[in-house]
């Protein structure tokens, strides 16, 4: 019944000029009518009247346009989408109202991801074109939406030959001058690109996006590195990424610029990325031998835990905290002795002094570094972490549970989480003394 309303008002629309009043009836209506019922109807949808009436220069009629058409071409099935609307699909994307466009860009998103209708865009040059463009517009809404589609695009070999192959390319190359911002999102859709496969990497790279991205990374401005390592960082990510990079060159000249940061009064911009960067390659290859290869990263956390700088402080706790959460991790901090114990006593007291955004880190690098899976509580990991436990501060047991009875649900959560990872050490019977402190 409802339906059959509905179909009798979208007749109405597309035989009045202004049918203002019978776009809000609709939208009315339609909210009542569920999609399975809609989907009945399918082949008695005419959508072209609504999509004309977006043409025109008209904010309410165009608003509820919007709204009528997210509802009624979800009963739609993408590739009859894509084969009836390619005009008006194209037309949204180029439409002065960003609703339009983010309406536009979710239907061309159902259509990247259905593998019988993604043909249908990658068949369409112009309308990937204009998505790219959506790339350099203002709304990021409608930015990310673009590079939601491109990227699920390429992830077939036909379309990072469309993407990658084509003048589509230059297109790409002709959007990034638009301004900063807009460089770094088509870095960031080229990053997302190269992450799937070592042949997606190697699109990337030969169009030399890739190279530019490395190069202003270690070039000169201090901000422009800040933004770049983010994403190279990402690239790390993947086995094929990471090899990419030390191939490169790339994180040796990371570590040479960390080495060079004393003598660098800006280096506070850029140089929790770069330890960051080296944190998380240590976690996904081998702690030891990155911490063995690249001694300057493991000397620039243990500086950083003694700076004034809260940023640089945060950054050394995270760092140690992801260093300390795996076996081997653990036994590359403890080979630094007193050292460490110094560092864990600095930790301890950020986190009972700190504001309460960094003891909430001080208390997830502690309870990373004192968690030991069940199967690999030995008796010397189990001493190893209760010493940690006891360098922390002079009544460790005292301290967290005063953090634990603040009224801050994080800090409470996060002194319960230290106290959960110890209990190997806390519970009666083990090799452990706390319990009895």
């Amino acid at each position: 019944m409802m339906a059959a309303q509905a179909l009798a008002l979208l007749r109405d629309v597309s035989r009045l000029e202004a049918p203002l009043e019978e776009l809000r009836a609709l939208q009315s209506v339609l909210q009542a009518v569920p999609l399975s019922e809609l989907r009945e109807h399918a082949a008695e949808l005419r959508l072209s009247p609504l999509f004309s009436l977006l043409i025109e220069n008209h904010r309410e009629q165009t608003t509820l346009c919007v709204s009528i058409l997210e509802r009624l071409l979800q009963a739609l099935e993408p590739v009859h989408v894509a084969r009836n609307f390619r005009v008006d699909l194209q037309r949204g994307l180029t439409h002065p109202n960003d609703s339009v466009k983010i309406l536009t860009l979710s239907q061309v998103g159902r259509i990247v991801e259905n593998s019988d209708a993604v043909t249908e865009v990658l068949n369409n040059p112009e309308l990937l074109k204009q998505v790219i463009y959506c790339i350099g517009g203002e709304n990021l809404s409608v930015a990310k939406a673009a590079i939601k589609s491109l990227s699920r695009i390429s992830l077939t070999q036909a379309g990072l030959e469309a993407l990658f192959e084509s003048n589509l390319l230059d297109d790409l190359k002709t959007v990034m001058k638009t301004n900063d911002i807009v460089r770094y999102r088509v870095y960031e859709l080229i990053v997302e690109i190269s992450s799937v496969s070592p042949e997606s990497l190697n699109y990337c790279s030969t169009s030399g996006l890739v190279t530019q991205l490395l190069r202003e990374l270690t070039g000169e401005d201090v901000l422009v590195r800040a933004t770049c390592i983010e994403m190279v960082t990402s690239m790390a990510y993947t086995h094929h990424g990471r090899q990419y990079l030390a191939q490169e060159g790339v994180i040796d000249q990371i570590s040479n610029i960390i080495i060079g940061a004393d003598s660098d009064p800006f280096s506070s911009f850029y140089l929790p990325g770069f330890v960051k960067f080296f944190g998380n390659l240590a976690i996904m290859d081998s702690p030891q031998q990155i911490c063995e290869r690249f001694p300057v990263f493991v000397e620039k956390v243990f500086e950083m835990t003694e700076s004034q700088d809260p940023t640089m402080i945060g950054v050394a706790v995270d760092t140690i905290g992801i260093l300390g959460s795996n076996i081997e991790g653990k036994q590359v901090l403890q080979k630094t002795g007193t050292r460490f114990e110094r560092l864990l006593k600095r930790i301890g007291y950020q986190a009972k002094n700190a504001s309460t955004e960094l003891k909430i880190r001080c208390l997830d690098a502690v309870s990373s570094l004192l968690y030991l899976p069940p199967e690999q509580q030995t008796d010397d990991l189990l001493r190893m972490t209760e010493t940690w436990f006891s360098s922390l501060y002079r009544d460790p047991l005292e301290l967290f549970r005063g953090i634990s009875n603040q009224p801050f649900p994080e800090l409470h959560c996060g002194a319960l989480k230290v106290f959960t990872v110890g209990n190997p050490f806390f519970s009666p019977g083990s090799s452990g003394t706390l319990f009895n402190t």
